[in-house]
């Protein structure tokens, strides 16, 4: 068994962990601060006199790497923040009190998976395969599930595989990424979604060779339409279990003023 996926049964519950191992070295985003970790005390190096000695870490980390969510503030469009606060203004001071990750309340509600891949007859996604309206729409319907407001929907592309053969494979730089365009960030945002996440290091679908230079995903859901942004989830086993209904639960860390958070989120579904 994966040690992506806890299957806990307790009371009847099984616990399936979404979040990636963040380590020195782990796929991410080129745009944010590396992540790293190390060990500033070791064992031995101070001995107390009963011979009990401690070891201490020091990590360095971007907000947005590993698994993380996107608080308001990441993203703003003509110089405006969601709501139409001036974006400027409200990172005076180095930090965003309005818009930061701490104003993100915990979430426990309900989680939707849209498996593309099944709806296309494929394991995964083409590389840099836009995720359309009609596709979402196609998941739904082909698993009996409906989109609402309040829910938190994982989009799952299939793209999430190449997490564990290298960061080259999984950014994809060279060969673009797949993933929801404009229009199904559109389709998701009328449906009041609470949080949209998805299994690549962008919530985007992302052309070869261009990067993150246009991300219209994200002006769509955090700028016009406020919502949430949830990237590098993990989401094959949670497929591989016909799993599309479940209990999310997401809580960032409380750092006032961010524009993200690492985070570990859970799907807890009935049944042992």
């Amino acid at each position: 068994m994966s040690d992506a996926l806890l299957e806990v049964v307790q009371a009847g519950l099984r616990v399936f962990d979404l979040g990636r191992p963040m380590f020195v070295g782990m796929p991410q985003s080129p745009n944010h601060p590396q992540f790293w970790h190390t060990l500033p005390r070791r064992h031995g190096d101070m001995v107390r006199p009963d011979g009990g000695s401690a070891a201490n870490d020091l990590i360095v980390t971007g907000t947005h790497v590993g698994t993380h969510i996107d608080a308001l503030a990441h993203v703003s469009h003509q110089g405006r923040l969601h709501g139409g606060a001036d974006a400027a203004e409200a990172g005076r001071g180095g930090r965003f009190s309005d818009h930061g990750v701490h104003t993100i309340a915990p979430m426990v509600g309900r989680g939707v998976l849209l498996d593309i891949p099944a709806v296309l007859g494929l394991q995964a996604c083409e590389p840099a395969y836009e995720i359309t309206p009609a596709d979402l729409a196609a998941a739904a319907d082909r698993q009996g599930v409906a989109v609402g407001p309040g829910d938190v929907a994982l989009i799952r592309s299939g793209w999430g595989r190449r997490f564990d053969i290298s960061a080259e494979a999984y950014l994809g730089a060279a060969t673009g990424v797949p993933g929801v365009g404009e229009a199904g960030a559109r389709w998701l945002a009328d449906r009041q979604v609470l949080a949209a996440g998805a299994d690549t290091i962008a919530f985007e679908q992302l052309a070869p060779g261009a990067g993150h230079r246009l991300l219209p995903a994200h002006r769509v859901l955090l700028v016009e339409a406020g919502v949430y942004i949830v990237e590098a989830l993990a989401l094959e086993e949670l497929a591989a279990a016909g799993i599309f209904e479940l209990t999310f639960v997401l809580v960032p860390l409380h750092l006032v003023g961010a524009t993200g958070s690492p985070v570990r989120p859970l799907a807890l579904v009935a049944g042992g």
